[in-house]
């Protein structure tokens, strides 16, 4: 049976999912956001090399950094949270998200992020970790509204630049805080908030319940950013058709399709034209979608760019990133799993790449060169 919160495709006999497309344009304070999609801050991926990697494959009008201690931010000698909260011109707008629980650091961490150059500055409150939470961090501090008070409060009266937040729907089931929490966000000056669906006790498992997106939107004014389950640009549309979101944020669907904020643009300017040139309904309009899908070639050019800036920029983990990463972006690859074997027993980032060239080198030979359709979305900057 379908449940009313199901979003996961087409339900039997019902057809196409409604259809909007995502707003060309977000301001959050007095941030453009364009185009009105997030990439999600998430730990062990979002490092500069990956958010510059998606800047420039193009669609994405936010980045996000890894969220970042605000005890780490302060402590001098803390080498992880200065890497994390290292970053590029190019990068711009970005956002810092930060987590703690003591209000005066986090206001303090807040000043120290506008001090370095960043757009905004987020609060994480989605964090399901058991070690994060065990220190009231994250998704801990859902169950303790006067604390979140105390720390959107402070940081507030700290910084000027624009102050989000990003939270789940509750600690479970029973414990379902969201509508609450973003009116308080809201009395309390933040500028945007950012829903996960899902709650603490969830994980990232089971499906995101678009319904809460749309209880949270419903009741605050300021922007509405809504995140879970976005696999592709018609699950963006739907959500935003379902919520009346302002903006989507995506996550663990960027590593294994980093194109996914390009056609997201695609399918949206798509739709717009579709509709001005034939009155097409939004579900006339879904049957005949279009965007581009990445060839081999394209794929090869991105992950041998990818690896080249990771070597470029000389992480410490870049060959711990380069193995993490061969699983998602080998996904969908045929021969694949080969590949990722030969990656993972590699030794060194040279060693690395030298596999990756050989093993798509053999596929595509004989096929023409590589495809350079993506060239200038590929091309690094800076």
């Amino acid at each position: 049976m379908r449940k009313y919160w199901d979003h996961s495709g087409e339900a039997a006999g019902q057809g196409a999912r409604a259809t909007r497309p995502v707003p060309s344009l977000l301001k959050i304070g007095k941030v453009e956001i364009a185009p009105a999609t997030v990439l999600a801050p998430m730990a062990g991926v979002t490092d500069t090399v990956f958010r510059r990697f998606i800047r420039n494959l193009g669609g994405c009008g936010l980045i996000m950094t890894e969220f970042t201690s605000a005890d780490g931010v302060l402590r001098a000698k803390d080498k992880k949270a200065k890497r994390y909260l290292h970053f590029y011109e190019d990068e711009h707008p970005i956002s810092a998200q930060l987590f703690g629980s003591n209000p005066q650091v986090m206001a303090e961490a807040a000043r120290m992020v506008e001090g370095l150059g960043f757009d905004l500055v987020d609060l994480n409150l989605g964090c399901p970790a058991k070690k994060v939470v065990k220190c009231n961090g994250g998704s801990g501090l859902l169950r303790d509204l006067p604390a979140i008070r105390r720390i959107f409060e402070a940081v507030r009266a700290a910084v000027r630049i624009p102050f989000t937040v990003k939270f789940r729907a509750g600690w479970n089931d029973q414990e379902i805080v969201c509508v609450e929490l973003a009116r308080m966000a809201e009395d309390c000056g933040l500028c945007a908030v950012a829903l996960h669906a899902r709650t603490r006790e969830q994980g990232y498992s089971g499906e995101a319940r678009w319904d809460w997106i749309g209880a949270v939107n419903d009741a605050v004014k300021i922007p509405v950013i809504g995140n879970g389950d976005i696999r592709t640009p018609e699950d963006a549309c739907a959500m935003i058709a379902e919520t009346g979101c302002d903006a989507v944020m995506i996550g663990r669907t960027a590593p294994s399709n980093p194109w996914i904020f390009r056609q997201i643009q695609q399918y949206c300017a798509w739709i717009s034209n579709a509709r001005v040139g034939t009155g097409a309904s939004p579900v006339q309009v879904e049957r005949s979608s279009t965007y581009d899908q990445p060839t081999e070639s394209d794929r090869y050019q991105m992950i041998r760019t990818y690896f080249e800036m990771l070597i470029e920029e000389e992480l410490p983990d870049a060959v711990g990133k380069m193995k993490q990463f061969a699983s998602w972006f080998t996904h969908g690859v045929p021969g694949g799993a080969s590949l990722r074997k030969a990656i993972y027993e590699s030794k060194s980032a040279a060693e690395i790449l030298a596999k990756v060239e050989e093993f798509f080198e053999a596929r595509l030979c004989g096929a023409g060169a590589p495809s350079t359709s993506s060239g200038q979305a590929l091309a690094r900057q800076g």
